[in-house]
């Protein structure tokens, strides 16, 4: 017969209890100071006797305390913290905006909370409105999707910068990439190659969708090829290329290149063409759009074009910090002039148009 060896199990009366967090009152006791006196010590004070600063010390090793940041950055009225937004965690783009955004705000030590709306307008907004509940010192808002009323808003809150959307904000401060060059450079690219019949498988009512589709159609005007010209309605996600892709594959003729939305809808259309029985280049020459770290995985390999990612997040924490430093309230608006990366999933026109 075995027995149970166990350990019994912990009473209410037996279980340890966990030690309450030490509060600046219960260094200020221990020290035998007062709490304004510990709060000197704390911020670096050069008011304090040596004595009292040496005690006050003592007692912080002692009780393990640590400062509440929080509290001691409302009473400064600066929590020295910037929210941000953003569209589309799945979007390998925004972790390049984001790599941007880090990099600069480690520098300036400020600390970034991030959360998202999915896409979603309503979502959107409500997660803005959290973070200013918050006390957040400044927002960015990566690509949002809510109405110019609502960016007005908030503009009027907090200082506020919208990153990849055009905007006309009196109260808000924009960095944008200039999509109409990106459609334009793109049209420029494939025609080079030979090609006539290009189509555009767009954002939808994604931010930058429309400049990129206008800069296409006017590059395709420019280019006499505005009878050519085809525009799908798609989305920024792989299902939006892929179903815009076989739209186009299965009514009208065949196009001999399309150019994709961005790098996640480029997939989408990567699939649709392969699933039809066609090649990428060999049959039809595929551009996207962000230059992601997608766009350069080998086996994908898109010609794409880069927004300077990072830049625009290095820029929108130097905006943001200008704002809080200064106070400036007029908005300011920039454009990053993209560039375009080719690589092997465009090639010349095989054959006749």
């Amino acid at each position: 017969m075995s027995r149970d060896r166990r350990p019994p199990a912990a009473s209410a009366e037996t279980a340890p209890r966990k030690r309450a967090r030490a509060t600046i009152l219960d260094v200020a006791a221990r020290a035998g100071v007062s709490k304004s006196l510990v709060s000197l010590v704390l911020t670096g004070s050069a008011s304090v006797s040596p004595e009292s600063r040496a005690a006050v010390l003592q007692a912080v090793e002692a009780l393990s305390y640590r400062p509440n940041a929080m509290a001691r950055s409302l009473a400064r009225r600066r929590t020295r913290m910037f929210g941000v937004l953003v569209s589309d965690l799945r979007n390998p783009f925004f972790g390049d905006i984001v790599s941007g955004l880090l990099a600069r705000s480690t520098e300036l030590e400020y600390s970034l909370f991030f959360t998202t709306g999915e896409r979603d307008p309503a979502r959107e907004e409500s997660a803005i409105d959290a973070m200013l509940e918050m006390r957040v010192d400044a927002l960015v808002l990566a690509a949002p999707r809510v109405p110019e009323a609502v960016l007005e808003r908030v503009g009027r809150e907090t200082p506020t910068v919208v990153l990849n959307r055009a905007t006309d904000s009196g109260t808000c401060d924009s960095v944008t990439n200039d999509d109409i060059l990106g459609g334009r450079i793109v049209v420029e690219h494939l025609a080079d190659l030979g090609h006539r019949r290009i189509a555009h498988i767009d954002g939808g009512a994604g931010a930058g969708a429309a400049p990129r589709r206008a800069g296409f159609l006017a590059a395709m005007k420019k280019a006499g090829l505005e009878k050519e010209a085809r525009v799908v309605e798609g989305s920024y996600t792989e299902e939006g290329g892929y179903q815009g892709a076989r739209a186009l594959l299965q009514r009208g003729p065949r196009p001999t290149a399309i150019f994709a939305a961005n790098d996640l809808a480029a997939i989408g259309v990567l699939s649709a063409v392969e699933e039809a029985g066609w090649s990428v280049p060999g049959d039809i020459s595929l551009v996207g759009y962000d230059n992601s770290s997608l766009a350069s995985l080998r086996h994908l390999s898109f010609t794409s074009v880069d927004q300077s990612a990072p830049e625009i997040g290095s820029m929108a924490i130097d905006r943001l910090a200008e704002r809080v430093a200064e106070g400036r309230s007029s908005a300011r608006h920039e454009t990053v002039e993209p560039r375009l990366v080719v690589r092997s999933s465009t090639s010349k026109r095989k054959g006749k148009s």
